[in-house]
């Protein structure tokens, strides 16, 4: 992976992520991110947008299907990963070449908006070793922030004291067996 360009692309999703099934048996969803610039204008004393820039991404297998369930069109959204050029033959015979990002992470953004994360479990259990949830048994923990904006704690919270870091033995921690140091956060 040395030498490849990794961008953060910050815009809103224009349409609806759509999803495929490629020969492999992979899933890819492929989307657009529109990313306008804003500037303050000292003239006219207020915010003037710049030429956008769209980028079409691409997210493959586990992340596609995730896209694809919780991203929609007019979403802002927070997005990273490398740049991929390609170059192919259009039906009219004409030779094109495109720049895509190949999305490695993607979420909301929350500058605007709240979110409510689930971690997904997968079959086996395991961390990224096996491509699983990191999350042992059949338990679905939910992270993010409370939706109802009453100043209530997500459930989670409140069963370890408000602590949104904390575990106990009847509660997996927030970084499961992902085979990260929970002291190097």
């Amino acid at each position: 992976m040395a030498g490849e360009t990794v961008i953060t692309i910050i815009g809103n999703l224009t349409d609806e992520p759509e999803i495929r099934t490629i020969g492999s048996g992979a899933a890819v969803a492929s989307f657009t991110i529109a990313s306008t610039p804003r500037t303050w204008n000292r003239n006219s004393n207020q915010f003037e947008d710049g030429q956008a820039l769209f980028l079409r991404c691409s997210a493959w297998r586990d992340m596609a299907e995730h896209c694809a369930q919780s991203l929609h069109k007019g979403m802002r959204v927070i997005a990273q990963g490398r740049l991929q050029q390609r170059s192919y033959q259009a039906q009219d015979g004409s030779n094109r070449t495109v720049i895509e990002l190949q999305v490695d992470e993607i979420g909301p953004s929350l500058r605007y908006a709240t979110a409510q994360v689930h971690r997904v479990q997968h079959g086996n259990g395991g961390g990224y070793q096996g491509g699983g949830s990191g999350f042992a048994g059949n338990q679905q923990p939910q992270y993010g922030v409370n939706p109802s904006n009453t100043g209530q704690q997500p459930a989670q919270s409140q069963q370890l004291g408000g602590d949104h870091w904390a575990s106990n033995n009847n509660q997996p921690s927030d970084f499961g067996s992902f085979g990260g140091n929970t002291d190097e956060f």
